[in-house]
């Protein structure tokens, strides 16, 4: 799942040019993660990781250039635009 989420990473960063390594990474992190539990929670038991990674790629497309402005104006998320931990 590592080389998943690296090459998510990747296509964020080439779309979103506001966004450090490290945010880029959590903000794929927190994305996998939120749309396997919704998938539990919704009955539909373990995503399929194809599915998963294919559903974070059209969020990218669509939204991923403005990432960085939803998490300025969500207090939840506020705090990924404040860590200065950057790593290459």
């Amino acid at each position: 799942m590592n080389d998943r989420i690296e090459s998510l990473t990747n296509a964020l960063l080439a779309k979103n040019k506001n966004l450090s390594v490290a945010k880029a990474r959590t903000w794929m992190e927190l994305l996998w993660s939120d749309f396997e539990s919704s998938s539990a929670r919704a009955g539909y038991g373990p995503a399929n990781k194809d599915v998963v990674e294919n559903i974070i790629k059209q969020w990218i497309q669509a939204y991923g250039a403005e990432l960085h402005e939803f998490a300025g104006r969500n207090p939840k998320y506020i705090h990924l635009l404040e860590e200065s931990d950057d790593f290459q």
